[in-house]
């Protein structure tokens, strides 16, 4: 029987040499094979999205390597063979688009925001100066603006950029902030300032702000973490007794992360409280949003969540988390406008000419510290344009309501279940329980022994290929499972299944 996928035979075994452009006669041949591409790509579409495919394949690495031909050789292979390789890479790849798959801050497959990553790569354009990309140049700057007013500044006042992950987005803040408060560090360096900068950030946030201080010569002995209450938010009477603390000795503090929805726990610090704090010690407040932000969009749980981001001097805010935007998509925004240009620019002649025949100020490229930089702004674009901020409303809604389902559901099976706290976003955490514990009351015995199992029944869900949710420690407490909801595909009877099914492979554990 010949494969779905097989090209016809006077094509199959035709070279790269023979397609486009290499082949100007060549389109027959470059239709029939991106169309065999297409074809698979639409069966992994259709595959992800049915409940009664795996979400995986395992294998162990070294069995996996069995399984591939990853050989690089001196001849290039057939058209056929590169088809078949296409089917063999997502055959064997993690379906994160499936509505089982809880792993993940970013989970689900956006088919509009996929198209619209299907077109970036064709057209195949640098974002760096209008010259070369004029129709995604002008998209990035409505969609940034309207994120800005979104954020609550004034008519979008301020200046925007995307960047690859929200780890970089967070060094643009860092880098920006240092530059507004010391400008003469960009040409003068450490001997412009006189003392030691001190950044403050909760001992519950992303790792990338502590990475910010080692990249940028801070040193990560002055990225203080401040400690923060029972439920993972910054405590704001201990950032202010910590900026005392290092500035009795002499120390400049300078900057404050506040992080709006924790990588963990889903924690949302009291953005107001540190506001005053900032405002009070001149301290640039930046608002790490890259998990949280979509809840802007929500009239229902934005606040009090985010209550106070317009405060805020700098907000990173990734799409392709909570918004379902296919990775990668991160936004980073100013409330002053200029900063961006001022803090990066380096005046390259070859490429940001001032004597263009365009006004220049949509030249994006001197702002950042990249030079080549993706175009991640037509998929948010043509998302935004399909579902509005009706949709994208609606979006962040269905998520809270399935997480507070799933807490609902937790709590009515005290048995199989603890939940280890109250969730404010999607982050449900909790432990399982098997049969052999269920005689045991609540205690720190307990929950060892369960977090001991956490890895076992990890384990069999991936064996299984039915079901994936991640666990991991955090401080004294053992492994406990961290469920996420972000794709818009689940629905209760998902959460049901995953209750159960969690239980049907750890019950004898």
């Amino acid at each position: 029987m010949a494969s779905p996928h097989q090209l016809p035979k006077e094509i199959a075994n035709l070279h790269y040499e023979d397609l486009l452009p290499h082949n100007q006669q060549g389109y027959p041949v470059t239709r029939e094979f991106l169309q065999k591409v297409i074809d698979i790509l639409m069966d992994h579409v259709k595959d992800t999205n049915d409940r009664n495919c795996k979400i995986l394949e395992f294998h162990h690495p070294e069995d996996m390597k069995k399984l591939l031909d990853l050989d690089i050789q001196d001849k290039g292979v057939t058209l056929q063979q590169l088809v078949q390789d296409c089917h063999t890479t997502l055959k064997y790849q993690v379906k994160t688009g499936h509505p089982r798959f809880f792993n993940q801050l970013s989970c689900g497959l956006d088919l509009v925001s996929m198209a619209g990553e299907w077109l970036t790569a064709t057209a195949n354009t640098n974002m760096f100066t209008y010259e070369i990309a004029p129709v995604f140049i002008l998209m990035e700057n409505v969609v940034m603006q309207h994120m800005r007013e979104i954020i609550g500044w004034e008519n979008g006042a301020g200046d925007s950029i995307l960047a690859p992950g929200g780890s970089i987005s967070n060094l643009y803040a860092f880098l920006a902030a240092r530059h507004k408060m010391f400008p003469q560090y960009k040409e003068k360096g450490l001997s412009s300032i006189k003392g030691q900068l001190v950044m403050y950030t909760s001992n519950q946030c992303h790792y990338s702000v502590k990475s910010c201080a080692s990249v940028c010569g801070l040193g990560t002995d002055h990225c203080v973490e401040v400690p923060s209450d029972e439920l993972g938010r910054m405590i704001p009477s201990e950032l202010e007794r910590l900026i005392l603390e290092r500035k009795a000795r002499g120390d400049i503090p300078f900057f404050v992360n506040c992080t709006a929805g924790t990588t963990v726990l889903g924690a949302f610090d009291p953005i107001e409280d540190i506001a005053a704090i900032c405002q009070k010690y001149k301290c640039w407040m930046h608002v790490d949003a890259a998990w949280g932000g979509g809840l802007m969009l929500s009239k229902k749980y934005r606040h009090p969540r985010l209550t106070g981001i317009e405060k805020a001097d700098s907000v990173t805010w990734n799409p392709h988390k909570l918004m379902g935007t296919l990775l990668q998509c991160s936004t980073i925004h100013f409330k002053e406008d200029g900063l961006l240009i001022s803090c990066n620019q380096m005046s390259a002649e070859y490429l940001f000419m001032q004597d263009k025949l365009y006004d220049v100020r949509y030249d994006t490229g001197d702002k950042v510290i990249q030079c080549g930089r993706h175009n991640d702004i037509f998929k948010l674009w043509l998302q935004w344009r399909a579902k509005g901020d009706e949709g994208f409303e609606k979006h962040m809604d269905h998520l809270m309501e399935m997480s507070e389902y799933m807490v609902r559901r937790i709590k009515e099976q005290p048995d199989k279940f603890e939940l280890m706290m109250e969730p404010e976003l999607v982050n449900v955490s909790f432990w399982y329980i098997p049969t052999r514990l269920r005689g045991m009351e609540k205690s720190r015995e307990r929950e060892n022994l369960c977090g001991q199992i956490a890895p076992v029944l990890k384990s069999r869900m991936m064996q299984s290929g039915t079901l994936m949710v991640g666990y991991q420690p955090l401080d004294d407490r053992p492994n406990f499972f961290r469920n996420i909801i972000s794709s818009a595909a689940v629905t209760h009877a998902d959460i049901d299944f995953l209750l159960n099914e969690m239980d049907r492979l750890g019950h004898d554990l």
